[in-house]
């Protein structure tokens, strides 16, 4: 999969810009706040629908217009695609492939595979379980579309019985009937869950371990933990043991939905012990490892966001990562950075094709 061209239309802080891509790299240079990663986060929105920042889609349209719309021409094997994402501020965003519209949002996902790495990466080591849990899932859903069926089907039945949780609290009242009606498909719909996410952690790990002493020159082991309530028991017990705790908490304690990952360098936390470029290391080869099993999985290469990659990272590391990309054939590579001079040196001597664009 290679984006050809890319047009934007009153995307954040672009009223309109268009790009035509090398099919290698493609580098994206200017000062801080010019809106360099306002084009990864289009690119993203290109693979998944949308931004990697997680600001709404309204909050995504250029200051006193009516409307974003990003365009693409993506070379998908002997045919072009034309994906269109137009978002109105008076209406819902549609996602147009080949002038036709997605009925879903999840109908896309998969389509268009990417990785980013940015210095927002570092909230998965720093922030709570949710963060690692929602990489876990997008990875797989980029895999998987009946993983992202059962991970919606489950989140909708756990957010149906905390509501009869809560209705039990508000009214005083309690029917272990009515709430034992969502224990049969949130133990169906979990345990897949928790089986995929198993599997595929057990898979990435050693990938993981392998790119990262490549990268840091295996000083130290690293190692990525599945953790789940389901390691040790079965849902339909987890849901039977915690009935009193959920109804004293109004809320489902146990489950998939509480999964989290532990990142682990020498067996200690990475996040206690972990330096910020060893912090920055390990992550780079989480991410890279995410690439290897997304095109082991789907058969395609995923694009590859890298987001001020010089950050924590010095010359020799980065030039190390981008050689690295580059002969792993990782696919398409989108880079920002501060520096023209560093960046065109850096890239033109590992590929020729490279393309450079000077944003202002």
């Amino acid at each position: 999969m290679i984006i050809n061209k890319l047009l934007l239309i009153n995307f954040k802080s672009h009223s309109e810009r268009s790009f035509e891509f090398s099919p290698q790299i493609n580098c994206f240079v200017g000062n801080n706040g010019v809106g360099k990663t306002n084009v990864l986060d289009a690119l993203h929105y290109l693979s998944v629908g949308k931004s990697f920042l997680g600001n709404s889609d309204l909050n995504n349209v250029k200051s006193d217009e009516d409307f974003f719309v990003i365009e693409s021409e993506i070379q998908n094997d002997e045919k072009e695609d034309i994906i269109k994402i137009l978002q109105p501020k008076a209406s819902k965003k549609v996602i147009k492939k080949n002038d036709k519209s997605y009925d879903r949002l999840a109908d896309h996902i998969g389509y268009l595979p990417s990785v980013m790495i940015s210095p927002y990466d570092s909230n998965l080591i720093s922030d709570s379980g949710e963060s690692r849990r929602k990489f876990l899932d997008a990875m797989i859903s980029q895999t998987d579309s009946s993983y992202l069926f059962d991970l919606i089907q489950y989140q909708k039945t756990i957010q149906q019985r905390n509501a009869l949780l809560k209705y039990f609290a508000k009214n005083r009242t309690f029917d272990k009937d009515s709430l034992e009606i969502y224990d049969d498909p949130i133990s169906n719909f979990g345990t897949r869950i928790f089986e995929k996410r198993k599997e595929f952690v057990e898979k990435l790990n050693p990938i993981v371990q392998h790119f990262y002493e490549i990268i840091s020159g295996g000083k130290e082991l690293v190692n990525v933990i599945y953790e789940s309530h389901l390691l040790n028991d079965d849902f339909h017990n987890l849901l039977s043991q915690t009935i009193d705790k959920d109804r004293a908490l109004t809320y489902t304690s146990k489950g998939t939905h509480k999964d989290d990952l532990l990142f682990e360098m020498n067996g200690n936390s990475i996040k206690k012990i972990g330096s910020q470029g060893q912090q920055k290391s390990f992550l780079i080869s989480l991410k890279l490892a995410q690439i290897n099993r997304i095109k082991e999985l789907t058969g395609k290469s995923p694009i590859l966001l890298l987001d001020d990659i010089f950050d924590k990272l010095d010359d020799t590391r980065v030039s190390q990562l981008i050689e690295l990309v580059n002969k792993e054939s990782f696919g398409q590579i989108f880079i920002t950075d501060t520096h023209k001079e560093r960046t065109e040196n850096l890239v033109r001597r590992i590929n020729e094709e490279s393309r450079i664009f000077e944003i202002s």
